[in-house]
């Protein structure tokens, strides 16, 4: 028997929102994921997707608002090194938001709750880096807030980790998937790619 998700068992449909009805958020689609110290697999197709998004979202005009994690200077993301920036194809455009984070959960410490209040929105479609971290964290925090989050899978990634318990690898699919269903069981509706989301 196919086991149900929580949502499911509470007769929740799990209905993405529309871009109509949302903000556009794009997690940590910075320089460190593409090429600098914490490089993932697939990050490549999962920014071109994120671009296709950009454009839908500007196209309809969705608010975007962009999350940059700043770390310590000198160390991963940190402010004074190559692995800072935004990557290109996920760069804001001129007058979008863009929130500095210093913890996974993208509302911690900063001030996102009040933007998407400010916007009216209490959905948000959720995209970016690393899956099981940052945006993960954000769709666990949207719960807590009275939010919906709608992530969409190829416009995420992530990297290999080893297995706490054997030390063997976890394959960056592996975490990926799981930290979907993870997500998928009570705190975000999840779609496979942007061709999900309506405008």
């Amino acid at each position: 028997m196919r086991p149900k998700t929580l949502l499911e068992l509470a007769g929740v449909a799990a209905t993405p929102s529309p871009l109509s009805a949302a903000a556009l958020i794009v997690i940590d689609a910075q320089r460190e994921y593409l090429d600098g110290k914490l490089p993932l697999v697939g990050i490549t197709p999962a920014l071109a997707e994120i671009a296709r998004m950009l454009a839908r979202a500007r196209k309809t005009g969705t608010p975007v608002i962009h999350i940059q994690h700043r770390g310590r200077p000198g160390s991963a993301f940190g402010p004074d090194t190559a692995g800072y920036p935004i990557v290109e194809a996920a760069a804001p455009a001129p007058g979008e938001t863009v929130i500095q984070k210093g913890l996974p959960n993208a509302f911690a410490g900063t001030d996102l709750k009040a933007r998407l209040d400010q916007l009216g929105r209490k959905d948000f479609v959720l995209t970016g880096f690393m899956t099981q971290m940052c945006v993960e964290a954000t769709a666990r925090a949207a719960i807590d807030l009275g939010l919906k989050a709608t992530v969409v899978a190829a416009c995420t990634a992530t990297r290999d980790l080893p297995d706490p318990l054997t030390g063997k690898v976890v394959t960056a699919a592996e975490v990926h998937r799981n930290a979907l269903a993870a997500m998928a069981d009570r705190f975000a509706v999840i779609v496979p790619d942007t061709a999900a989301i309506a405008d």
